[in-house]
């Protein structure tokens, strides 16, 4: 099944399956906090930024995969901002937030670099859709394929056989991709040695518990080695596999 948002949309994520990063910049809290709780129903990560020398840091430390600007800000204008973080991030898309309509402006804001422009009063659901364009657009983030499954950083696509955690690749034997397989098809979930053998060996249960073992190790060198373990053993029940901490 293809991930969905709460409201049943389908879900857009980062390349490395992790939640989409926005930042929203906005000197009016009350509608930026509106604006988040909006985003974080999408199954965002968002931040927010009241003048443009903190939208600046900020974008330094979350690197957002799109950013939402009011043009009015009370350090600087949303133009000059925008200059600043493309410096950042040159391929940012950026939303522009204004109470003007006027023509000059709105070709003013794309010219220096703007992607997108809505002018207040707007729904959040057209905020949302114009983020949700931007997002596919830049290519910062996609419908997760029905191929692929995300557990954590950890992504396997089922038709290429591919697998990566934190973007670094992973190559992993036929019989180990389909243990991994049927772990991350069922993520959280404790599964016994009888099920792992049937499911990925086809055999009965009786005497080969050790070669689903065995095959556990072999993934966990690949997939947790240095990193935060994601292949946990439950004693006396089986595995489990679960982002890492």
């Amino acid at each position: 099944m293809m991930p969905t948002s709460p409201h049943g949309r389908t879900e857009l994520l980062r390349p490395d399956g992790s939640p989409v990063r926005v930042l929203v910049v906005d000197d009016e809290s009350a509608l930026a906090d509106l604006l988040s709780m909006a985003l974080r129903y999408e199954g965002w990560e968002v931040r927010t930024a009241g003048d443009g020398a903190e939208a600046i840091r900020t974008t330094r430390e979350l690197r957002p995969d799109a950013v939402v600007l009011d043009v009015m800000l009370p350090d600087m204008d949303g133009l000059t901002v925008l200059g600043r973080l493309r410096r950042e991030l040159p391929d940012v898309p950026v939303l522009f937030l204004t109470a003007r309509d006027a023509v000059e402006d709105r070709i003013a804001g794309l010219t220096a670099g703007g992607d997108d422009y809505v002018t207040k009063p707007f729904s959040l659901e057209e905020v949302v859709a114009r983020l949700r364009g931007l997002l596919r657009r830049s290519g910062a983030a996609a419908a997760r394929s029905e191929s692929v499954l995300a557990v954590g950083d950890l992504i396997l696509d089922e038709d290429s056989h591919e697998v990566s955690r934190g973007g670094q690749e992973i190559h992993l034997t036929a019989t180990e991709f389909e243990l991994l397989r049927y772990l991350m098809r069922n993520p959280r979930r404790v599964l016994s040695k009888a099920q792992i053998l049937d499911r990925v060996w086809s055999y009965d249960f009786g005497g080969q518990a050790n070669v689903v073992e065995l095959y556990i190790s072999y993934l966990r060198r690949k997939i947790d080695a240095g990193r935060s373990p994601m292949i946990h053993t439950r004693r006396g029940a089986g595995y489990l596999i679960k982002p890492g901490e």
